[in-house]
């Protein structure tokens, strides 16, 4: 079985799909693996360090030749997969609701796409999770992106010149990137406070040594989303919530919005009349913000200023730590093809619980639920 690994081509996009590490792993499992030439640069990958493992290397026409399966971060062009075997698998984060058309195309082709991002969140899937690996490090980024366009320091300083308070921060969303980010800011030094539709996840804020900021006695909430997920909230929550927010976004000076609903845009949480009842100099950062924002005013690859608070829209934070973020990436892959090895077949053979839960295309046709609802 040959695996491909390409060269991404989206813009500003750093990361790899495999690692020497994995590369090796795979050839270990009796596969072999081709590795478009500079396709760990931007991750400060040579490609020598390819080669050693037994990879080979070599352009995208020889790379896609008779592959069997294409790893990608982000879904290649129906077009630049020419070559591959018939039915080859397309591994990568896909994008499917935004992004139908490619779908439909790789479905032409005669292409299995599996999408990663649809990985369900149950326990033996959690190393094969690329959302979880890629958000943990977007919530570290979000908090020294913060830090970097804030102007005061963080920790509470005690100085013979006088003292200097710590710095106020408030997580909005408290998935793996809102509790990264919670940490990460609490190890900074600054006094931090976090907030979430689901109820759950109050333990978690006040493990972190934060302070949960929670609506109270408020029927109607619907926050406990399938798979671990936020869902939609009621009317009633959303208003309670809005006020609520309003008293505590006034006092703090940097915001961190997280929030995503999975195959929807992004809930606004933070409007321009929020925003203009805080301190200038203070920051927010949308880490929503290419699914439509959680912020007023949030533009998707620009720093902005309203009312004197700057708004952090920084596209693609995990590419921002590409190193990492590609080698967690990689081990995600690594993680999920191996699960499914079966080696009298020299291939992985799915399970039905999570190879129906990510293929969206197989034997020329669109097949995912979801899809074929839209």
């Amino acid at each position: 079985m040959k695996i491909a690994v390409l060269r991404e081509r989206a813009p500003g996009e750093k990361r790899v799909a495999a690692t020497p590490e994995t590369a090796k792993k795979l050839i270990a499992l009796g596969a072999s693996v081709a590795v478009e030439l500079g396709a760990g640069e931007g991750a400060a990958i040579a490609d020598a360090d390819y080669a050693a493992t037994g990879a080979t290397l070599g352009d995208l026409q020889n790379t896609v030749a008779g592959a069997d399966i294409v790893l990608g971060v982000q879904g290649p062009e129906p077009a630049s997969l020419a070559g591959a075997s018939q039915g080859a698998w397309i591994v990568a984060s896909l994008n499917p609701f935004a992004d139908r058309s490619r779908v439909d195309a790789y479905a032409a082709a005669g292409l299995e796409a599996l999408a990663m991002e649809l990985m369900p969140r149950i326990t033996r899937a959690q190393s094969m999770d690329i959302l979880s690996s890629q958000s943990n490090l977007s919530g570290y980024k979000a908090v020294l992106d913060a830090a970097a366009e804030y102007g005061r320091a963080f920790p509470m300083m005690m100085t013979a010149a006088g003292t200097i308070s710590a710095a106020r921060v408030f997580v909005m969303g408290v998935g793996v990137a809102g509790l990264q980010a919670i940490a990460t800011a609490r190890r900074l030094g600054a006094q931090v406070s976090a907030t979430d539709v689901r109820s759950a996840t109050r333990e978690q804020i006040m493990s972190l040594g934060a302070k949960p900021v929670f609506v109270e006695k408020v029927a109607g909430i619907e926050g406990e989303g399938a798979g671990g997920y936020a869902g939609e909230t009621s009317p009633e929550y959303q208003a309670a919530q809005a006020e609520l927010v309003s008293g505590h976004i006034a006092k703090q000076d940097i915001v961190i919005t997280t929030a995503l609903i999975p195959g929807r845009a992004a809930p606004r949480l933070v409007s321009d009349a929020q925003l203009a009842t805080m301190r200038p100099g203070s920051v927010v950062v949308d880490l929503a913000v290419e699914q439509g924002g959680n912020v007023e005013g949030a533009v998707a690859g620009e720093v902005v200023e309203r009312h004197g608070v700057r708004i952090v829209g920084h596209r693609n934070v995990p590419s921002r730590l590409a190193a990492d973020a590609s080698a967690l990436f990689a081990r995600n892959l690594y993680n999920f093809l191996a699960a499914f090895w079966d080696k009298e077949a020299g291939r992985p053979v799915f399970d039905a619980e999570i190879g129906d839960a990510i293929r969206l295309t197989q034997s020329g046709n669109v097949v995912h639920p979801r899809l074929l609802q839209s």
